[in-house]
Parts: C-alpha cells; structure tokens; sequence
C-alpha cells in the first residue's frame, strides 16, 4: 500500500506538470481545489461503507483535535510548503529538501524509543536522499537554487512530511482511512482556501485540464493518501517515509514516457540507490516499528 500511494503521487507530478506548463494553473489554487475535492470524494465513499461511524472522532474531542492537527501541520504544510518552494526554486530543489523527512522521522522514533539509530537506517536514509538527489538534479549540485525562501519552505515541507507520517497512524487504526484521510484533507483544503481564494483565479477548461485534474485529485490525492497512510499505518512512519520515495522514480520514468522529458545514465544510479532502499527496508520483518510505537 505504501508503495502503491508513492507511485501515484509520482503518476499524479506529471499531471501536475502538464496543468502548470500547459494551462497555466497555480499552486495555489492547484493545493487547495486538490485537497477539498479529494476530501469529499473521500467522505462522500466513506458515508456510503461507513454510515454514521465516519463522524465517530467528533465525540471525542481529544481526537478531533488530533485530526485537526494532522489536518492543517501534516497534510496542509507538506504540500503547500512543497509547492511554495518550488515556487522559489525549482522542482528538483523543493523534492531533494522534503526527501529529508526520514531524517527528521529517525530523529523522533529514536528519542522516542530511547534508543540509537540502527547502521542499517543511517545507511538506508542516505542512500534514498542520495537516490532523490540524483534522480531530482540529474548529479549536478548547480541545478538546485537553494535561496533563503527555497530553504525554508523546503525544510518545512520537510518537516510537514514527517509529521502527517508521525500523527496519522494512531488516528488511522482507531477510525479507518475515511474519516481521517477525507476530514484531514477538507479541514486543511477550508483552511487554504480562506488564505488564497481560489475562485479569484481564471483557468482554462478543456479537455485536457478535466483529465489532468483527476490525475491530481483522485490519483495523486484521495487514491495516493489513502493507500501511503493506511501503509504507514501497519509498517511505522520511518519505513512508510522511505517506500514513498519511490515517487520520484515513477516521475521520471512517467516523464520520460508521456512528457519527453530527457533521461539521464546518472538517473540510473538514483534508481538503484532508492528501489535498493526499498529492498533493504523491506527485509525487515512486517509491522515490526508499528509494533514497537504501539
């Protein structure tokens, strides 16, 4: 499942691509129509296999407050703060700052355990950045255009990252995919919405902004977050964080495919590097750092 939710978001960047490139879509709209459209989608099937269960967090308000948190920290942050970066940088820049999320992930599971972090961890970590890296600025350090803005929304993304891995698990196996996943996604698509106004911007329809946009918001959205979280849910947010890197390999092969976009020999090395991590931490035996932080 963790799997499958990163290569949908790697499906759905090229979607992404085609709307910002093609139909002259921001953003900021882009972040906030993705997010209330998907939640809807989601409570919509939700109310549907769930009935009255779907609101059940809303009578305890200790847990609403819990998803309200992972709603606006965790869903909200990683992907605006994504996008404000590559809004002052580039793509390849905003990507490599969020694929510190596992750093920041160890960290806490660590302190929290009251332990240091294993070799093969630290090897597994440097090896997917190392892998994002390459893959994101084809090994050459000068394509990343790490300004002051750049660094600090791509470390908050970063950080965003970390957090809607670290504060959904609990939430996730206690109410299901629906209520959380589609109430996180609505609360934080009202939030950004009241800050930008989306209905302010003009955008083209046509065909191809219809299919384009259900690539973003059912694929890469309400599809992508479902399966990545309820993954996250059974194998912990550190390994959860590394299988998601697959992303980036699926946005380029995607690419390359559909987009013309150019291939790289170096690009291989950063394919192996993270389907390597993939294998690595797939070695480990299933549900084990879900256990231990239960």
């Amino acid at each position: 499942m963790t799997l499958a939710g990163g290569i949908c978001w790697g499906i759905s960047g090229c979607f992404g691509q085609y709307l910002f490139q093609q139909k002259d879509v921001t953003s900021n709209w882009l972040v906030s129509v993705r997010l209330l459209v998907a939640g809807i989608l989601l409570l919509a099937i939700g109310r549907w296999r769930m009935g009255k269960d779907l609101n059940a967090f809303f009578h305890d308000r200790k847990d609403l407050r819990k998803v309200l948190i992972f709603s606006v920290f965790g869903m909200l942050f990683c992907q605006y703060f994504y996008f404000s970066a590559v809004e002052y940088s580039n793509a390849g820049t905003a990507t490599v700052l969020q694929s510190l999320a596992p750093f920041v992930i160890l960290a806490i599971v660590c302190i929290r355990g009251l332990r240091l972090p294993k070799g093969r961890e630290v090897i597994a970590v440097f090896a997917a950045v190392s892998g994002v890296f390459l893959l994101s600025t084809h090994g050459n350090i000068h394509n990343m255009m790490l300004t002051e803005q750049a660094l600090f929304f791509g470390l908050a993304s970063a950080a965003g990252a970390a957090a809607y891995n670290l504060l959904s698990a609990e939430m996730l196996s206690k109410y299901g995919v629906y209520p959380v996943v589609g109430y996180g996604m609505l609360f934080g698509g009202i939030v950004l919405t009241v800050i930008v106004w989306p209905w302010r911007y003009g955008l083209i329809w046509d065909s191809g902004t219809i299919i384009a946009l259900f690539g973003v918001i059912v694929i890469g959205t309400a599809v992508a977050f479902s399966l990545y979280l309820k993954g996250v849910s059974m194998v912990g947010p550190f390994m959860g964080s590394l299988l998601g890197m697959v992303e980036p390999v699926t946005a380029i092969v995607v690419s390359f495919l559909f987009l013309d976009t150019k291939f790289q020999w170096i690009d291989l090395v950063g394919f192996v590097l993270i389907l390597g991590t993939v294998l690595l931490m797939s070695l480990r035996s299933p549900g084990r750092e879900a256990t231990k932080k239960s």
